[in-house]
């Protein structure tokens, strides 16, 4: 990158705040579980019993919906039963897990993006989109390749993790919230955001392409972006992978 590209990133990154604000210390998952639980109407539900509401009750939600949305339904839906019908609701959808059912999918996909939104307590979260990954491969010192000889590296996941993490690293998640807006303008037929931060720091057309193109090699785990309720963000975990993974989750 310039070394007019990295004076421009340095003057929009957050100072360092004397008081630290440890995610870990904020983590909602109890001891032993994958992922936390959805917190609605007083209860604290697993996914697999959100998703069961969702199914049982045939909730209706639009496929555009935001977080808010989502959560709307599920409360509507668990509002709708008493703990007994709840539980046995996800006893009778247990010879579900694993099919191929389309609305129980669809279920469980929902369900999962709700337990990604509540990772943290006062916060919300989401996985970080194409564009702001791109973003991050972009501002780490990641060779480019051609797609074919990346893949015949030994352990090319895992340098495509490090580089992700690098990148992201390297600026505050503010900066790379609004870059990856950036890029979404500019290379996804929206209208394009003239960002003069994004001009600078991500004027390489050819490794913007690279980045971008690089991640649809397969499915790659993205960290969380984590929205504290007082404002600002902050990169999260990296969540294990989901069985349904596609949908994600709109603030």
């Amino acid at each position: 990158m310039s070394t007019m590209a990295l004076e421009a990133l340095s003057a929009h990154v957050t100072p360092v705040s004397t008081s630290v604000l440890c995610l870990a210390e904020l983590d909602r998952r109890r001891d032993g579980e994958d992922f936390p639980r959805i917190p609605v109407c007083g209860l604290e539900l697993t996914v697999y019993e959100a998703a069961a509401a969702l199914f049982t009750s045939g909730a209706q939600i639009a496929p555009d919906a935001d977080t808010d949305a989502l959560y709307a339904a599920l409360e509507t839906a668990v509002a709708s039963m008493d703990p007994f019908q709840l539980a046995r609701s996800a006893r009778d959808c247990a010879v579900l897990e694993g099919s191929q059912v389309p609305r129980f999918t669809w279920s469980r996909e929902i369900a999962h993006c709700l337990a990604l939104a509540f990772w943290y307590r006062g916060a919300r979260s989401r996985p970080m989109t194409r564009q702001e990954t791109a973003v991050a491969l972009y501002l780490s010192d990641l060779g480019r390749y051609r797609r074919d000889e990346f893949r015949a590296l030994p352990h090319y996941r895992l340098l495509l993790a490090r580089a992700l993490h690098q990148g992201a690293a390297s600026v505050s998640t503010d900066v790379l919230v609004r870059l990856g807006r950036a890029m979404s303008g500019q290379f996804d037929a929206k209208p394009t955001h003239d960002d003069p931060l994004a001009r600078q720091a991500l004027s390489n057309y050819h490794r913007r392409r690279f980045c971008l193109n690089i991640l649809s090699l397969e499915q790659q785990p993205m960290p969380l972006i984590v929205r504290l309720d007082d404002g600002g963000h902050r990169l999260g975990l990296t969540p294990p992978a989901g069985p349904y993974a596609a949908r994600q989750a709109r603030w």
